[in-house]
């Protein structure tokens, strides 16, 4: 990669596209998509690897590329593993409009759909969010369910 892309996505080759939020970003320039295990992942120096538990992303974290694991929890557990070192930062705490139905997770009110934690983001670092959530389905849910914190940060 010769140039530095705001966004890269890595999702799993099983990630079902008719659920998958991130459906429509495909055509961003700041977001560049992989296939995880097909794809091979770049260096990573220049960007902060989203996960839990690591510090708080902040906005002086602007310089850097966001890398995000897209995947069913226990298939993101998996390609975390797999992921070469770098930076990891985390997301405060959020409240997903998301629906969840599936195991593998041990709260899963704790964590954000894909589109969600991107769109925190992006806000958190600057980035101009502008059409992120408008192809996601509980946009407004999550907007309202966040709104403390949304009115709070701004790009």
């Amino acid at each position: 990669m010769n140039k530095l892309v705001s966004t890269i996505i890595l999702r799993h080759r099983k990630e079902n596209l008719k659920k998958c939020s991130l459906r429509g970003l495909e055509s961003r320039p700041d977001c560049l998509f992989l296939t995880y295990p097909e794809d091979p992942i770049p260096e990573l120096n220049s960007y902060v690897i989203l996960t839990l538990d690591a510090p708080l992303l902040t906005r002086d974290d602007s310089h850097l590329g966001l890398f995000l694991v897209d995947a069913t929890w226990r298939y993101a557990a998996k390609m975390c593993e797999n992921l070469p070192l770098g930076q990891r930062r985390s997301l405060p705490q959020l409240k997903t409009a998301y629906p969840r139905y599936q195991t593998g997770c041990s709260d899963p009110d704790s964590g954000l759909a894909s589109i969600e934690a991107l769109y925190a983001a992006y806000l958190l670092t600057g980035r101009d969010p502008g059409g992120l959530l408008d192809q996601y389905h509980w946009r407004e849910e999550f907007l309202k369910n966040n709104a403390s914190f949304f009115d709070r940060v701004s790009y």
